[in-house]
């Protein structure tokens, strides 16, 4: 399974809530967070996938975070 896959399956078992950078690097014990940074914004505006300044769902600071919305 890629970082991609990893990073997509944790925002898909999140959704629709938002998650952060930090809590994807933090939750897939990926050792930089670039690496989730890198992997959201491929994802953002496909699919269903959306990127935006809000609450992130497990740190709950006001950050930039990846959601999937409903189909």
């Amino acid at each position: 399974m890629t970082v991609l896959d990893q990073v997509r399956g944790l925002i898909e078992r999140l959704a629709p809530e938002p998650v952060c950078d930090d809590c994807i690097a933090e939750r897939l014990a990926l050792s930089v967070r670039q690496h989730a940074n890198h992997k959201t914004r491929e994802l953002a505006g496909q699919g269903g996938f959306e990127r935006r300044k809000d609450v992130c769902s497990l740190c709950g600071e006001t950050k930039m975070v990846i959601r999937r919305g409903a189909h």
